[in-house]
């Protein structure tokens, strides 16, 4: 049972929404975001969730295309024309 005060959905195990890392690659020219992302999701455990940020256009087509190699899954991108955010879950392996 959850405590009184404890947020909504407090104590159960299946609605805790997992910690979601960062890093900024922003200004990072190719291969250097591709690389980055790569060295922080070699640290983090499977299924942990890695949040990037890019200022290199090429990027749009780069880590979706490693992601896909890599058998990470892209929860999510966005692009303003100016930055791209990408959502990447870690994969089991």
């Amino acid at each position: 049972m959850s405590e009184p005060n404890a947020p909504a959905g407090a104590g159960h195990a299946d609605t805790i929404e997992p910690t979601v890392h960062e890093l900024n690659a922003r200004r990072l020219l190719c291969p250097l975001p591709v690389i980055r992302t790569q060295d922080a999701l070699k640290k983090l455990p499977a299924g942990a969730l890695l949040r990037v940020f890019c200022t290199d256009p090429g990027t749009l087509h780069d880590i979706p295309t490693w992601c896909r190699i890599n058998g990470h899954c892209l929860r999510e991108l966005r692009n303003d024309g100016r930055e791209q955010v990408f959502l990447i879950a870690k994969a089991d392996h």
